[in-house]
C-alpha cells in the first residue's frame, strides 16, 4: 500500500505555510489515489497537532477522507485514510 508522508518540523511556526501543506498532501493524496497519509507535528506542546486536527475536522476535508486515526504509541503521529 502507497503511503505519503509530511513531516511540519520545518515549518511548525508559520501557520499559513502549515495549512497549504496540509491541503497539499490531502489533494495529493486523492490525486494519487493514496489511501494512506501520515503526518508528523511531533510531540512538542501538542498546539500543532491540535492546529492540524482543527483543520481536518472541517466539514469540507473531513467529507474528503474516510477516518482520521491518532497514533496511541506515538503522540506526534496521525494517520488519514482514504478509500477510493
Amino acid at each position: 500500500m502507497a503511503k505519503l508522508k509530511l513531516d511540519l518540523h520545518d515549518i511548525y511556526n508559520r501557520g499559513d505555510q502549515i495549512e497549504a501543506e496540509l491541503n497539499r498532501i490531502v489533494e495529493e493524496a486523492i490525486d494519487k489515489k493514496i489511501e494512506l497519509v501520515e503526518i508528523i507535528p511531533g510531540k512538542g506542546s501538542g498546539q500543532l497537532k491540535k492546529k492540524v486536527l482543527r483543520f481536518l475536522n472541517q466539514s469540507h476535508i473531513k467529507k474528503l477522507y474516510h477516518r482520521l486515526e491518532k497514533d496511541d504509541k506515538n503522540f506526534g503521529r496521525i494517520f488519514i485514510h482514504f478509500k477510493f
